[in-house]
């Protein structure tokens, strides 16, 4: 049965993400082996960091951020109006909602956009892939600096008392490794380059232990007893309400920007859609597990539900062009 359901699902990292979710259910970590569960995470988020930073080419980075017509309005949209929407969201959720899970819309808004499915779904559309990639590598290098701090001003105290020893601890976990791959790069590049394959399902497993620690710390703490069948569908509501706002909102500011057809369409997906390859590891950092995971909620719905209309909105972009 578990096999029939995940077949129906293409992409890898959504399988191990339900699996994560269904065994942080059935089988939460509890006492002594929480931190083991927390040492290992910690570890895993470090080793998706370092991987980062020997991957990805400092030329890339430089070259993209020259494309200032696209990155400017897009950073603009990624981290102000779309944290701004998410602010608004989260007090709107926050009158039927436990605080923890109506503060992870704002989490959600402050985020980067994905970088692998952006660049595939805009290549599925017809977009510019090239630029696809620069922004949402420039996104994902500026999430790491910009997405603790923005979400720590604007929360409060409802983040679960977020303060300068989070700060440091994502320093320590995303940054520095990010740095150490960056000037390793030269020597040690190669050896990712060479097994991406490898250093993909990595990546993927460190994003699931993330999801795993969080939603067991969920579970123990009450989440699907605190959240109800009608909390779901309205986290549900308001995250199609923040889909038709991304993607909307990012397909007409291109327009208005004059953008050609390809690159408008990478400014969709780069707009519209959120990284859970950032918002599971960074949780995992910020938050104790019990909250992490309730901030995840609106995270890896938002997540879930960007790939189920992607496909066929990248369908009836390339039809049209076509056309």
């Amino acid at each position: 049965m578990v096999r029939r359901v995940l077949g129906l699902v293409p992409d890898p990292l959504v399988r191990l993400l339900i699996v994560a979710i269904v065994l942080a259910t059935i089988a939460p970590v509890r006492g002594r082996a929480h931190d083991v569960a927390q040492f290992v995470s910690a570890t895993a988020v470090f080793m998706l960091f370092l991987l980062n930073g020997l991957r990805l080419p400092r030329r890339e980075v430089v070259a993209g951020l020259s494309n200032l017509r696209l990155l400017a309005p897009l950073l603009a949209w990624v981290f102000g109006a779309m944290t701004l929407a998410g602010l608004g969201l989260s007090h709107l959720a926050g009158m039927f909602l436990p605080v923890t899970v109506a503060t992870g819309f704002l989490f959600l808004g402050a985020l980067p956009s994905t970088v692998q499915s952006a660049t595939a779904y805009s290549s599925l559309a017809g977009g510019n892939v090239a630029a696809s990639v620069i922004a949402a590598a420039v996104t994902n290098i500026l999430g790491v600096f910009v997405t603790a701090p923005l979400f720590t001003a604007l929360a409060g105290g409802r983040a679960g008392g977020i303060d300068a020893s989070g700060i440091v601890k994502v320093a320590t976990i995303l940054l520095l490794p990010f740095a150490i791959g960056q000037i390793a790069q030269g020597r040690f590049g190669h050896i990712v380059r060479e097994h991406r394959q490898l250093a993909t399902w990595m990546d993927r497993t460190s994003i699931a232990i993330a999801v795993y620690v969080a939603f067991s710390g969920a579970v123990v703490a009450g989440l699907w007893t605190l959240v109800s069948l009608g909390d779901w569908a309205l986290v549900l509501a308001l995250v199609a309400g923040f889909l038709v706002l991304g993607f909307g909102g990012a397909w007409l500011l291109g327009g208005a920007l004059r953008l050609d057809r390809p690159t408008r369409i990478t400014m969709l997906y780069a707009g519209g859609q959120k990284s859970i390859a950032m918002g599971a590891p960074l949780a995992a950092v910020l938050f104790k597990p019990d909250v992490a995971g309730m901030i995840l909620v609106p995270v890896l719905v938002y997540h879930l539900s960007q790939l189920v209309i992607s496909a066929p909105l990248a369908t009836r972009l390339n039809r049209a062009a076509a056309a």
